[in-house]
């Protein structure tokens, strides 16, 4: 730290080093009593939070639109209307934006808890905000599948109160509100427009050898039968400080110490932001043991979300791949909770390659930060100001992409060419398409790997039933409301921030010492050499803490592996030693191809039929196939296109119409290609101006490629050709040939298209 930033430091280091010792001896208490402080304020805001009706960290004022507790089946969760701070202005043409926050043991808000947010760079880009939290105590009875139907409920009413809207409302969950809405939109994905799905697992086993450890507790814990016992010991509660007390443990070095040092060493500077998140790392919510159970057993250690494995107690089968809406999966490299290969492994569950999502008409769309952690990916502000903010400004781009998978891929607009179209923020955003392989590359599980995590499963099924049969009835029969309470109390998530509140006489004085230290504050000189030592201690113990955990964590995957790798312990629980894989991609029933081939039927029947306006979008996507990606800029200059000329298109109907046109050309290129002349028919000089419309929108994020720019040629010889040339007539003989294409259906459990 340099003087600067030490307000009042002093040049005695430079003198005796008594001198020195005696400077720092000072600064090391003065920081000592205002940290003591600053702890003391986190309980007293600990304290005034738990106490509130419903509390959150929002910043942004919110009116109630929908209590969930008034539905048919009544859940704790609410619906709120974001309302936007003084000077910033919606359009309520645009499609609204609803945050779902992680109801992972902390409380709501965090989606939206400075102006540099997911809420904040929403309305900064005139979206209306929505906001889906929850009250700290679940409804009793509450369960999964409930607040899965009152999400459909609150997204009904956002629907209805915004009829002019230009699309379906954007629904971004994070974390545990990712896997969430997930579930809902599988059961009813008319209500949805683009879900962004920002560090949610959806495919539970799936990680590397050596990293995300996590992956492997449901083993070393027998399976879920802790997580009844927890419940029974909570009398039909489950303490969400359990699930943040999970997280801690990851990363001994920054709970332990990292935390709590980098308050101490900046103390006169730190306070406010370490307040800020304390607020919502200590806002401890509850959870019905049922809840819990349902989540643990199916998702988990179960992990049957990837492969449509979970039925409702309707009945009714969550499939994934019923969404229809793209889906934005964000995750990063640096999660040690949700991995990469969690956020996308159920691509691969669910997929056998990219034609099979295009022929279910998917649009998949990742994301990859290289370093931020967990909370970084919804909590940063960096993050959102970057990535956050760019889907934002970008979702009807996203959500026009014709069907397939894509990575994001962002570059600063001074690294970019910028010939013809608008760029609306920091970055020119690509979207570029990618194959099952680019999701393996990033690591996944082989079926040795598979049959482990199999074994847990059924393990888990064993002990959960020992349990319930001989020790569940005693646990219960001893368990009160009142030993639950104190047990939750005596929690050490919860129990430290009471112990340094005023409730503790012996904190009380903290305050007035505080309040002498800060006007007689003398910092220490950025020179003075024990404040290097200090730093230094503070590396050595932080580099024995890093080391216990690796230790740790190579401990328990060893443990795993050879525990669960014996073939004794896996026959013992049912499972051969074959190559048959212990899940199977989940297939598709008979009359579901049966429609699927009647559309593509019916799509072909129509490659003729149209006029200027299917040519212009067909010739488009024909030019700029061979780059394999898609960029805002074309999008840009079509959307003012759109604008200009379309006249009653709504966004719905260009959506469609590029994906019939896409898929034409998925379905067979070369006879796409040769019918435009047919589109054209009639349209005279208008075909000629569309030509050079054409030709900014291809050439809008830089110069094609050589057969982009062959395929160009091609395109103007149709559009300028009269009379329009046979059917099968692909053009003059010198263009470029259409590949061949054909999207077929897969049929199997496991078969690939």
């Amino acid at each position: 730290m340099t003087d600067a930033k030490r307000p009042g430091a002093t040049a005695a280091s430079d003198a005796l080093p008594w001198t020195a010792a005696v400077e720092y001896g000072l600064d090391a208490w003065q920081r000592s009593v205002l940290f003591l402080d600053v702890l003391r304020q986190r309980g007293n805001q600990y304290l005034e939070h738990m106490a509130m009706q419903a509390p959150n960290v929002l910043q942004f004022q919110a009116e109630l639109v929908v209590d969930g507790r008034a539905l048919p089946r009544p859940v704790n969760y609410v619906l709120a209307r974001i309302i936007p701070p003084t000077g910033l202005t919606v359009d309520q043409r645009k499609r609204p934006f609803v945050v779902v926050d992680p109801r992972a043991g902390h409380g709501p808000g965090i989606g939206g808890f400075k102006a540099d947010s997911e809420i904040g760079v929403a309305m900064a880009a005139g979206h209306p905000c929505y906001f889906v939290g929850f009250l700290p105590e679940p409804v009793p009875g509450q369960m999964i599948e409930d607040i899965m139907v009152a999400q459909a409920a609150f997204l009904e009413r956002v629907i209805e109160l915004h009829p002019e809207a230009d699309g379906k409302p954007v629904v971004v969950g994070n974390c545990q509100g990712g896997w969430a809405t997930m579930l809902a939109a599988a059961t009813r994905p008319e209500l949805f427009g683009p879900l962004i799905i920002a560090g949610a697992p959806l495919s539970y086993w799936a990680g590397v050898h050596g990293q995300n450890p996590m992956r492997y507790s449901g083993g070393l814990n027998g399976g879920s039968w802790l997580t009844a016992l927890a419940g029974d010991l909570g009398h039909g509660i489950f303490d969400g400080a359990a699930l943040v007390q999970n997280f801690e443990n990851m990363n001994p070095s920054n709970t332990l110490w990292t935390k709590q040092y980098n308050l101490y060493a900046k103390v006169d500077s730190e306070g406010p932001r370490y307040l800020e998140f304390e607020r919502w790392w200590g806002g401890h919510v509850l959870l019905n043991a049922e809840e819990m159970q349902w989540i643990v057993d199916n998702l988990f250690v179960g992990n049957k979300l990837a492969t449509a494995e979970i039925v409702t107690r309707d009945g009714v089968r969550i499939d994934l791949r019923n969404i229809t809406s793209p889906i934005i999966c964000f995750c990063s490299k640096g999660d040690d909770i949700t991995p990469p290969q969690q956020a996308l492994g159920w691509i691969l569950d669910l997929y056998g390659s990219v034609e099979d999502i295009r022929a279910n008409g998917q649009t998949i769309v990742y994301c990859i930060h290289e370093s931020i952690g967990h909370l970084g990916i919804f909590v940063s502000g960096s993050v959102a100001k970057k990535e956050h903010a760019e889907f934002a400004t970008n979702i009807d781009f996203i959500d026009c992409l014709p069907p397939g998978l894509y990575e994001t891929v962002l570059t600063p607009v001074g690294e970019s060419p910028m010939p013809n179209g608008p760029v609306v923020g920091d970055y020119v955003v690509r979207f570029e398409q990618r194959t099952l392989d680019d999701i393996r590359a990033l690591g996944c599980n082989d079926l040795e790997d598979e049959r482990k995590f199999a074994a847990v499963a059924r393990l888990s099924e064993v002990n959960l039933c020992l349990y319930r049969t001989f020790l569940q009835p005693w646990v219960r029969a001893t368990t009160t409301e009142q030993s639950a309470q104190l047990l939750r109390r005596l929690s050490s998530s919860r129990l430290q921030f009471e112990l340094f509140s005023d409730r503790n006489p012996f904190m009380q004085p903290i305050a007035a010492a505080a309040d002498l230290v800060r006007a007689n504050r003398r910092p220490a000189s950025a020179a003075n050499p024990l404040l290097a030592a200090q730093e230094f201690a503070s590396q050595q113990i932080v580099a024995a803490l890093d080391g216990y955990r690796d230790w740790r964590d190579a401990m328990v995957e060893a443990s795993f592996h050879a525990s669960y790798g014996s073939p004794l312990i896996q026959a013992m629980l049912g499972l051969r030693a074959s190559d048959d894989p212990p899940r199977h991609r989940p297939g598709r029933q008979p009359e579901e191809i049966a429609f699927v081939q009647q559309q593509i039927a019916e799509i072909e029947g129509r490659m003729d039929q149209g006029g200027l306006r299917e040519a212009f979008v067909r010739a488009i996507i024909y030019i700029r196939l061979p780059e394999l990606a898609a960029d805002e800029r074309s999008f840009a200059v079509l959307s003012k296109l759109r604008d200009e000329h379309a006249g009653d298109l709504s966004l719905a109907d260009f959506k469609a119409l590029v994906r019939d046109q896409f898929l034409m050309l998925e379905l067979d290129e070369a006879q796409a290609v040769a019918t435009i002349p047919l589109l054209l028919q009639g349209h005279g000089d208008q075909a000629a101006k569309a030509l050079e419309l054409l030709e900014s929108v291809v050439t809008a994020p830089g110069p094609l490629g050589q057969e982009g720019a062959q395929r160009l040629r091609q395109i103007g010889v149709l559009f300028t050709a009269a009379p329009a040339p046979a059917a099968g007539d692909a053009g003059d003989a010198g263009a470029v040939q259409p590949r061949q294409r054909r999207l077929t259906i897969a049929g199997g459990s496991n078969a690939g298209p």
